[in-house]
């Protein structure tokens, strides 16, 4: 690493390989990298500004993308990200990113794993908007960052698995922040920002789960190939995984009916 450029935090997978020069973010290239970029090409073409813009590709062979300037919530989680004024911002980001991608054809290209049935779909989600990949500017959500695991799925999928981060969606004993106790209505708020009238709040529990499960395989099968991002995540979060699946089955209800008027 040469001098000019800084470590940036957050991140499982690419942890420590992210670094900022100058006004701009280098990050590893992958095999569908080619799908992001023309995913960031789209987005910075009807004007998102939720979103870096893909640069190109430096001599290192690393994405070059645009440093988006701002404060991305790390551990421990500042009390700021925590509040329910920027739980409605990022749901509000989320809309604007749904309705920007709308437009955009994903068929033509190669793209990570995507949401399983009936999930999967022509809109193209983020799949990972957890609390280190979104950006904020005086307390509210700015952009998305880290659009690596973005494929084509379905407004639902994405709005449960920001949901499922941002509430969050687990048992008490496991929230040892300022969430604890509010994660139902946390949920509702999240929902009622994203616009819930498009959501079927059955569907979207559902997606909740399967979302859990979808991301934690990603975890497990990155640690068992050797990533020592993965590695570390999974030591840690392994037991609390098999708690919250257990939370979610016998709290569908409850839920489901956190979500109705």
């Amino acid at each position: 690493m040469s001098a000019h450029e800084v470590p940036l935090e957050g991140g499982v997978a690419n942890r420590g390989l992210v670094v900022r020069v100058g006004n701009t973010v280098r990050r590893p290239h992958r095999t569908t990298g080619p799908a992001t970029h023309a995913l960031l090409r789209h987005l910075e073409d009807c004007g998102f500004d939720g979103a870096p813009r893909f640069l190109g590709i430096d001599r290192s062979g690393r994405e070059v993308l645009t440093y988006l300037p701002g404060d991305v919530a790390t551990p421990p989680y500042p009390a700021w990200a925590l509040t329910d004024d920027a739980l409605r911002s990022v749901a509000q980001l989320l809309r604007r990113y749904h309705q920007a991608v709308a437009t955009f054809d994903p068929s033509p290209h190669r793209w990570p794993a995507s949401p399983p049935a009936p999930y999967a779909g022509s809109l193209v989600d983020h799949n990972d908007p957890n609390l280190d990949n979104v950006v904020f500017r005086h307390h509210r959500a700015v952009a998305f960052i880290d659009f690596d695991l973005a494929s084509p799925g379905s407004a639902t999928w994405d709005v449960a698995g920001a949901a499922r981060l941002w509430s969050p969606l687990m048992a008490d004993g496991d929230i040892r922040d300022s969430r604890h106790g509010r994660s139902l209505s946390r949920f509702k708020t999240f929902v009622d920002s994203y616009g819930p009238d498009e959501l079927d709040p059955e569907r979207l529990v559902d997606a909740v789960l399967l979302n859990h499960d979808w991301l934690y395989d990603v975890v497990r099968v990155g640690a068992e190939q050797g990533n020592r991002g993965f590695i570390d995540h999974w030591r840690q979060a392994a037991q609390r995984v098999d708690r919250t699946r257990h939370w979610y089955t016998t709290n569908r209800r409850t839920l489901i009916e956190a979500l109705l008027p």
